[in-house]
C-alpha cells in the first residue's frame, strides 16, 4: 500500500513513542548477559514479528539465561521444557485424566500453555515431540482429546540446540526447521568480555534481579505497528531477488552456484525477510525498511532454507558463503 510522507512521519512519532520499552529490556538483561548483543537484538525481532527462534550454539554461551531473562523482564508466563530422548507429546501439550471420584476426564494442560517457551535442547527429542511442539507453533492452537485450545498471546517459542554431539539427538527434518523465523548461531564473547563474566561470576556477589519492565500490551501494541511499517516495491523486490537467486541462481549471473544448492528458500523465507526487516526497522525506531534492514536479518533468515549439495561440501563452501555471494550480486535498490 503506497504511503505518503506525512503517514510515515506520522508512523516514525508512534514507533518512537511506543518502542520505550525496549530500552528498558535491554537495560534488564545487560545485568545479566555480557556482550551477545546481536543474539539479543535477534530475540526482539522474533518477539515483535510474531516469529519463533531457533539457537544454535555450544553449551554456556548464555543461550537458555537470555531467554529466560528476556521473559522475566515481561509481565508474562514463562515454561521451560527440558527436552529428553524419553519426553512424550502429551509432557509438552497436556493431555486428558481421569477423575476416579467424579468419573469423568478433565483436561490437565502442559507448559506449551504460557507466552514464552523455552524449548531447551529441542534435538534431543524424537520426532513425536517435536511435531507436537512445531504444530503449536505453526496453528499457535493445541488440540485435546475432542477440544482446541487457543494458545495467549503473545506466544513465542525459543529454542535451543547443541551442534557439537550427535549421540542421542534427533536432528530437525529440514521442513521443520523451516517453521522457524531465525536461525541464530550464538558465538564466542570476545576477550574483554569474557574477563567481566569470570569478573561477575566469581566475586561471590548476589546476582542481579530481572525486573518485569514491559506489559503484554505494550508488545502487542507494538507487534501492530511492526505490521505498518512500509516497504516500498523496490525494497520488496530486493527481498524477492536475494529469495530467487537462492532457486535460480543462473538468472541472476550465479550460475556457478548452480551445481551448489540442492534446495531454495520457500515462500516462507520471502515472507519472514519481509516481517524480521520490519521488526529491524522498529527496533531502530524507523517506520520504513531501507536494503541495510534486509541485509542485516538475512543470514538468520535463510541460513535454514538452503540446502548444499555434496558437491559444495566437497569444496568446503558453507550456507553463509552462498547468502554472502548472493548478496554481492543481486543489485541493491
Amino acid at each position: 500500500m503506497l504511503q505518503t510522507a506525512e503517514d510515515i512521519r506520522l508512523l516514525n512519532e508512534k514507533i518512537n513513542h511506543a518502542a520505550g520499552f525496549v530500552t528498558r529490556i535491554n537495560d534488564e538483561l545487560s545485568k545479566v548477559i555480557v556482550g551477545q548483543q546481536t543474539m539479543l537484538e535477534r530475540l526482539m525481532i522474533g518477539l515483535l514479528s510474531n516469529g519463533h527462534i531457533l539457537l544454535e550454539g555450544v553449551p554456556g554461551l548464555a543461550k537458555t539465561l537470555a531467554i529466560k531473562s528476556l521473559a522475566q523482564s515481561i509481565h508474562a508466563d514463562f515454561s521451560r521444557i527440558q527436552f529428553t530422548p524419553d519426553l512424550l507429546p502429551a509432557d509438552v501439550v497436556g493431555t486428558m485424566i481421569y477423575n476416579q471420584s467424579k468419573n469423568e476426564f478433565f483436561v490437565r494442560k502442559g507448559p506449551i500453555f504460557s507466552n514464552f517457551i523455552l524449548a531447551d535442547e529441542i534435538n534431543r527429542a524424537p520426532a513425536k515431540v517435536q511435531s507436537a511442539l512445531l504444530e503449536a507453533m505453526q496453528e499457535r492452537q493445541v488440540t485435546i482429546g475432542d477440544t482446541s485450545y487457543k494458545l495467549q498471546e503473545p506466544f513465542l517459542v525459543l529454542a535451543t540446540q547443541n551442534p557439537i554431539e550427535q549421540e542421542g539427538t534427533y536432528p530437525l527434518p529440514e521442513a521443520q526447521v523451516d517453521r522457524f523465523m531465525l536461525k541464530v548461531v550464538v558465538t564466542y564473547p570476545t576477550k574483554a568480555e569474557e574477563q567481566m563474566i569470570i569478573r561477575q561470576n566469581t566475586l561471590g556477589l548476589v546476582a542481579p534481579t530481572i525486573n518485569p519492565v514491559a506489559s503484554t500490551a505494550e508488545i502487542l501494541t507494538a507487534k501492530e505497528l511492526v505490521r505498518q511499517v512500509y516497504i516500498d516495491e523496490k525494497v520488496e523486490n530486493y527481498i524477492l531477488d536475494i529469495v530467487f537467486a537462492t532457486r535460480f541462481p543462473e538468472n541472476y549471473n550465479l550460475s556457478k552456484l548452480k551445481p551448489l544448492i540442492g534446495f531454495g528458500g520457500s515462500p516462507r523465507a520471502s515472507i519472514n525477510l519481509a516481517l524480521a526487516a520490519k521488526a529491524y526497522a522498529f527496533l531502530n525506531k524507523r517506520g520504513y525498511v531501507i536494503p541495510e534492514d534486509i541485509r542485516s536479518v538475512c543470514k538468520d533468515v535463510l541460513r535454514h532454507r538452503i540446502g548444499l549439495t555434496y558437491e559444495a561440501e566437497a569444496e568446503n563452501v558453507n550456507v553463509l558463503d552462498v547468502i554472502d555471494e548472493i548478496l554481492r550480486t543481486v543489485n541493491v535498490p
